[in-house]
């Protein structure tokens, strides 16, 4: 099924990253490399090993400290160019030493003897995120739009529930047979998947609505023992992060109203 894909996973395994972030190598003789990870030497040598200078340009997902330092020092080393996208807001993850030499912009499509592959912008876990569709196989190359085994995690101001969701519905207008996500196992059942995070959101985003209605003129700390009383007391600075996106995309749709911090329903 994956014959015009070579998986590696770096070993920076975590509670961000599960059993570590995911490389892809699409096609054998004219190899585009996807989110070349960590700078790691272990890692960019099983790369280079895998291969060599067959690899003739680098696609990264999305900008995150994760997905794509080892991009410019492979580039460097194999002299091939960089494609990808630069964040429109601030970033405490970001990779300041990506600079792409081509912009990917949504419908970019990259095409050789082997195989198309389709950049599809994806912003949501952050502003520049794009999910890369290798057509031959219907397969989504998903960064961390959908993960394998954990939620992803949206942190404003970069990241952006509203475009999250819309991210996820835009997904559904391509015949897609799997997911080859950054993080985990290959994942089938796409529809399904892409319908069962929409549904997660959404009911996280009615639990916020009832805590606030129940306990009213709450601030976001009193908001996140209440909303996610069922995640594990450790994750709760995660969940903090998601928690304020559900928060602002609420204040925008007009379904509540911060005052000072302080978030109530409109009476």
């Amino acid at each position: 099924m994956h014959e015009l894909i070579k998986k590696i996973t770096a070993n920076n395994g975590g509670v961000f990253t599960g059993s570590g972030t995911n490389t892809y190598l699409i096609g054998s003789e004219d190899i585009t490399l996807i989110d070349p990870g960590p700078n790691l030497p272990d890692h960019v040598e099983k790369i280079l090993l895998e291969g060599g200078d067959k690899i003739k340009r680098i696609l990264v997902t999305h900008t995150h400290k994760d997905h794509s330092p080892a991009a410019s020092p492979i580039a460097k080393k194999l002299n091939i160019p960089l494609f990808g996208r630069l964040v429109d807001r601030e970033s405490q993850w970001e990779d300041e030493t990506f600079v792409p030499d081509t912009v990917l912009s949504h419908g970019y499509k990259i095409t050789t003897n082997e195989y198309t592959i389709e950049a599809i912008h994806t912003p949501g876990h952050a502003s520049n995120h794009l999910c890369f569709y290798l057509e031959e196989q219907k397969c989504l190359l998903t960064g961390d739009h959908i993960m394998d085994g954990s939620t992803v995690v949206i942190a404003p101001p970069d990241g952006d529930m509203t475009e999250y969701i819309d991210s996820l519905k835009l997904l559904e207008n391509y015949k897609i047979d799997y997911f080859a996500p950054g993080h985990g196992n290959y994942m089938q059942e796409p529809s399904k998947t892409i319908q069962s995070i929409i549904r997660h959101r959404l009911s996280r985003e009615t639990k916020v609505i009832r805590c606030i209605k129940k306990n009213k003129d709450s601030n976001i700390d009193e908001l996140l023992l209440l909303v996610y009383d069922d995640v594990p007391e450790m994750l709760h600075p995660i969940a903090k992060m998601s928690l304020l996106a559900h928060l602002i995309k609420l204040e925008v749709d007009g379904k509540i109203k911060n005052i000072e911090n302080t978030y109530s329903l409109f009476s």
